[in-house]
């Protein structure tokens, strides 16, 4: 194994280390628990306290917290106090999609209940069951076996074309978002933000914003989109290779599916997967066997245009880290390390967002 990719390996380590497990609730993100307990004695069946809160250590978006009672354990999702961008940290679709889902046997976790009231906790929140399992934040799975490997990522993938393939309309989604010109809308809403972020503008990003719109590729089908799809976005089961439940639903509308695939296959071009220099010899799928899988199980014949779909992943990815630096600048950030990581991340990204874009064409 080469220097770099040691690092890569160290840097995925510590990324586990620093987001695994629960701490107690960050000043900034303290409430009245008192409030919260009467909330839940009202609203969500079969609640006993004396309730204990602790938060979660992962996550920079969306604080998220463990709330322990004697006999279970919850999960809840917040708003982040402080001033937000436009659209952004909507719990109360992440609560409307897992509710819907739940159902259908597609794996998420229950819903108990949604507070729209400020009052309570001085945002919106909503409560889910606590699914016990594995989250996996280093991608190069270095505790499994290459077998194991492979039938996790092959699990992640049918997750995946699982969800693109139910029928959003007869689950009562048919409102969650516009169906057609999914890119296109995207573009604009991730200009939005990166102009409201206030951060500091990116070459890279400011050519891509003329250029993207122009090249949309045309692909009119519409699923369930998930917005930010990947392996520390799911919980595992303890012992099986197979998906708990899909977790973080904040981007989540009715849009292009392939924009949630060429998200996770960009992992191959942008994180810890780049850094082995074997993947069938590690367990991981190639890029060329997830493509040739992902078709298999929507009934699509093969994906043109991926240099174009991973230069808007860049983009997008690009607007979500400025948007990013920008807590940090305003004081609301879930996480203390945001800024080092968002700066860290920031030129490979602007330059990979580049790159992809001559490869599909940019001059």
């Amino acid at each position: 194994m080469t220097e770099q990719n040691e690092d890569a390996m160290a840097a995925g380590q510590q990324h586990e280390a620093l987001n695994s497990g629960t701490k107690t609730v960050a000043d900034t993100h303290k409430f009245e628990e008192a409030r919260l307990a009467s909330w839940m004695q009202s609203n969500v069946e079969g609640y006993h306290g004396p309730l204990e809160v602790r938060q979660f250590k992962g996550g920079q978006s969306n604080p998220t917290y463990q709330l322990v009672t004697p006999a279970k354990k919850y999960v809840m999702r917040r708003k982040p106090p402080g001033k937000l961008l436009p659209s952004a940290h909507a719990v109360d679709r992440e609560y409307r999609v897992i509710t819907a889902l739940y159902p259908t046997g597609f794996p998420v976790a229950k819903s108990y209940g949604l507070c729209t009231d400020d009052a309570v906790i001085g945002t919106w929140f909503y409560v889910m069951e606590m699914v016990e399992g594995r989250v996996l934040w280093d991608q190069s799975l270095p505790q499994n076996a290459p077998v194991e490997r492979r039938a996790i990522y092959m699990a992640q993938v049918k997750t995946l074309a699982d969800l693109h393939n139910i029928d959003h309309a007869a689950i009562g989604l048919a409102d969650f978002g516009r169906p057609g010109n999914y890119f296109a809308r995207q573009i604009a809403r991730w200009t939005k933000q990166y102009e409201a972020s206030g951060a500091p503008r990116v070459e890279e990003i400011d050519r891509l914003i003329d250029w993207l719109p122009a090249t949309v590729p045309d692909d009119d089908r519409s699923s369930i989109v998930h917005g930010d799809y990947r392996l520390d976005n799911m919980v595992f089961h303890p012992t099986q290779s197979r998906v708990a439940a899909v977790l973080d639903w904040e981007l989540s509308t009715i849009g292009n599916p392939l924009a949630d695939f060429a998200y996770l296959l960009f992992n191959w071009h942008a994180g810890i997967i780049t850094a082995i220099p074997d993947l069938t010899t590690h367990g991981i799928p190639t890029v060329e066997e997830y493509v040739e899988e992902y078709c298999r199980l929507t009934g699509r014949s093969g994906l043109p245009d991926l240099d174009w779909y991973f230069a808007y992943c860049s983009f997008r990815n690009v607007c979500i880290v400025q948007g990013i630096l920008g807590r940090v600048r305003d004081g609301n950030a879930n996480s203390p390390q945001a800024h080092a990581a968002a700066q860290a991340q920031l030129p490979t990204l602007a330059n990979l967002a580049w790159k992809f874009a001559e490869r599909a064409g940019a001059r």
